[in-house]
């Protein structure tokens, strides 16, 4: 009955945004996904004004790609930005990305894992891969094997193919102890966000 009831308030929630701010933003997905981005813009532009965080991330994917407008970093970075501090996961990533590139901002290492720290909390493998990475590289002083294991062993869980020969290789560097610690982060992290590992 709980989940019927939020479904059902969610229901709720997107008909009245589609009535109070003029714009849809299933519509608006439905033209971005056929490629019709200047009919995804005139939906979502509303939407993300008025606060919507699935607008705003799609704002962010037209500006960041330049689909149907010019690339405009500070454009992509704003409505992101709006999206993420919501909690769009997705949001959370592409942002990590400009900041870790700089596009739009300085690079900031130290911004890009703050956001793909969020994203890969809400399961975005990409985020996860990211930390992996940056935990792994033994020549920085980052490096801490047992944190790029976590994340590498929870990417490969939830469905990326490259995360076992990453996790593989950094468990080869590693003794035993290490391993079943890094594997007992593993596990409670799984335990709670058991319904994320329970859709792949």
């Amino acid at each position: 009955m709980r989940t019927f009831s939020c479904v059902l308030l969610a229901a709720i929630l997107v008909m009245l945004a589609s009535v109070s701010w003029g714009g849809d933003f299933q519509k608006g997905w439905s033209a971005y996904s056929s490629g019709d981005y200047p009919t995804a813009l005139t939906e979502w532009q509303e939407l993300a004004e008025a606060g919507d965080a699935n607008a705003s991330y799609g704002m962010g994917l037209l500006y960041g790609n330049g689909f149907g407008v010019d690339i405009n970093d500070e454009l992509a970075l704003k409505f992101y930005g709006l999206a993420a501090t919501e909690g769009h996961a997705e949001a959370q990533y592409n942002l990590g990305v400009m900041h870790q590139n700089g596009w739009g901002v300085p690079p900031s290492e130290e911004e890009g894992l703050k956001w793909f720290g969020l994203a890969a909390e809400q399961g975005i493998v990409g985020a996860q891969m990211a930390l992996g990475r940056y935990y792994a590289m033994d020549f920085a002083d980052s490096y801490d094997p047992v944190v790029a294991y976590k994340w590498f062993a929870l990417a490969n869980k939830l469905g990326d193919f490259d995360a076992k020969s990453k996790k593989e290789f950094v468990a080869s560097r590693m003794t035993p102890a290490q391993v079943a610690e890094a594997d007992g982060h593993v596990n409670v992290w799984l335990e709670d966000h058991e319904s994320l590992s329970a859709s792949q």
